[in-house]
């Protein structure tokens, strides 16, 4: 303190130290009135990452082969919207089913204790990233809860809310919506996980929890996968989801997020 007036914070010498816990922007510098030229470059360079995940079509073909490969029964549907560019436009044509997806829904097997949705959302980005990754986390805490899968539902162009009349329809206790999250600047394959107890429409999403941020850098996916099977299995015992669900479990991993050189 120099009298009142508190003395100026200077940042460390060494900023790498402290960029190395954050993907933020953080101590840029300045050139004159604006930021230096490699500190503006890696906006415009993320900003258009950021706009490529939005406008990404869902590659579906690997991603089927991948359910597929690790025994999965699979369900192709799409939604209302009939492109990327009515997606983006129209959000709710992502949350209704088109109308030939209804006999192809009714046709597969029902009333298996959870459901699983994938849906690309506004990244399939991070479908393409971390989907499967996830999977192969998840599936094996749900088979150990002893609760039934039924089949993996891919529904392209869809929202989180495009699992309540898929739940509906297949007689879900409990959908699980993996999907594509909105794009960050610093995160444009973050995919987040919805769990919803008796889905139908008009569902609010208070009715829904939610673990996010799931992706290499972000949150690992065997903490996810236990945080998500925890909540599962505790809406099955307390026969609730969304705002009256609390996620109480203690953390499972000692260790922090995934580098990205995982």
């Amino acid at each position: 303190m120099t009298g009142d007036r508190p003395a100026l914070l200077r940042p460390p010498a060494d900023l790498a130290s402290l960029r190395r816990f954050t993907d933020a922007r953080i101590f840029l510098g300045r050139a004159g009135a604006g930021m230096p030229t490699a500190a503006h470059l890696g906006f415009q360079l993320d900003h258009a990452r950021a706009r490529d995940a939005v406008h990404t079509v869902l590659d579906i073909c690997p991603l089927l082969d991948g359910l597929r490969g690790r025994g999965l029964s699979v369900v192709r549907v799409r939604t209302a919207a009939v492109d990327r560019a009515e997606y983006v436009r129209r959000p709710d044509l992502g949350r209704l089913l088109d109308p030939d997806a209804r006999p192809v829904l009714e046709a597969a097997p029902r009333g298996h204790d959870v459901g699983i949705v994938v849906a690309d959302g506004l990244s399939a980005t991070a479908v393409h990233a971390n989907a499967l990754p996830l999977l192969d986390a998840l599936l094996p805490a749900l088979r150990h809860a002893c609760l039934g899968v039924g089949p993996v539902v891919v529904v392209e162009g869809g929202r989180v809310a495009i699992g309540d009349p898929v739940g509906e329809l297949l007689g879900f206790d409990i959908v699980v919506v993996l999907i594509g999250e909105r794009p960050g600047l610093s995160a444009p394959d973050s995919l987040g996980c919805y769990i919803t107890w008796q889905p139908r429409p008009g569902l609010p999403d208070s009715r829904r929890n939610c673990v996010s941020n799931i992706r290499r850098g972000g949150l690992a996916y065997e903490a996810a996968a236990g945080k998500i099977a925890y909540l599962i299995t505790e809406a099955r015992r307390r026969r609730i989801s969304g705002v009256m669900l609390k996620e109480d479990a203690a953390p499972l991993l000692e260790q922090g997020p995934e580098s990205d050189s995982a």
